[in-house]
């Protein structure tokens, strides 16, 4: 019963020796489980950083869009709004409409609007210039995405693949000091749940981040449609009353 006692506290006291805080784990874990913490810690940081920049850039966008479309439809001439904000969109929506307002002014010059076969034409270049326009301005929007469904897909992968590298050193530990005690597993079985945690770290946001974006991205995208067939409408009432005058 002594003997028990004794080895008992030596197993406690070899136990509590070893460091077994995240710094702890990763200074000494082996050189690929601190490849997969490394690759799974930058992964997470980047993620992070694409996430507080789309917030950002999102909010910033909605509230633009707001001014944009209250001076739109305040009644205001739109050739001098676009001699006002023409020359420096700034802003998807900005950029949708100056992009029409060119190609209005283009097709128009020098009277191009007096035919029918004109007037239809000018229509369809409006319109492909508004939609060529809408593209890139989303497909800019929709940048990293792809990034963090990556992350999201294949980080729980990459820390199982330290979990199991880590049981693997476990093993060959006990296999070495013919040794079943905790002292001796405890380290490896903790560096291993420590690549586990790090990988859903890295995925958890990365994944609820992308669905979110995803959808408020859909909604913006949506909004600009809507905004280009408007916009497509006036552009060609005024047409036909240009055409009606000539």
């Amino acid at each position: 019963m002594e003997k028990e006692a004794i080895d008992a506290a030596v197993l406690a006291g070899s136990v509590s020796a070893a460091d077994l805080s995240l710094v702890g784990l990763f200074l000494r874990a082996d050189v690929v489980v601190k490849a997969v913490l490394l690759v799974l810690i930058l992964a997470s940081f980047w993620c992070w950083a694409i996430i507080v920049e789309k917030i950002l850039r999102l909010r910033r966008l909605v509230v633009q869009a707001d001014d944009f479309e209250e001076s739109f439809w305040s009644g205001g001439s739109l050739e001098d709004l676009y001699d006002r904000i023409g020359g420096q969109p700034d802003h998807p929506m900005a950029f949708l409409f100056a992009a029409a307002m060119r190609e209005w002014r283009r097709s128009t010059a020098g009277g191009a609007g007096n035919e029918r076969t004109l007037h239809a034409g000018i229509q369809d270049r409006i319109g492909q210039v508004m939609q060529l326009t809408m593209n890139r301005e989303v497909e800019n929007l929709e940048r990293y995405l792809g990034f963090l469904a990556t992350v999201g897909s294949t980080a729980p992968f990459i820390g199982l693949f330290g979990t199991v590298w880590g049981i693997m050193n476990s093993f060959q530990a006990i296999a070495l000091t013919k040794n079943t005690s905790l002292a001796v597993v405890a380290p490896g079985i903790a560096e291993a749940l420590f690549a586990t945690a790090l990988g859903l770290v890295a995925a958890i946001p990365a994944v609820v981040a992308y669905n979110k974006f995803s959808t408020d991205i859909l909604r913006y995208a949506n909004r600009l449609e809507s905004f280009a067939g408007e916009f497509s409408a006036i552009l060609s009432r005024q047409l036909d009353e240009h055409r009606q005058a000539n």
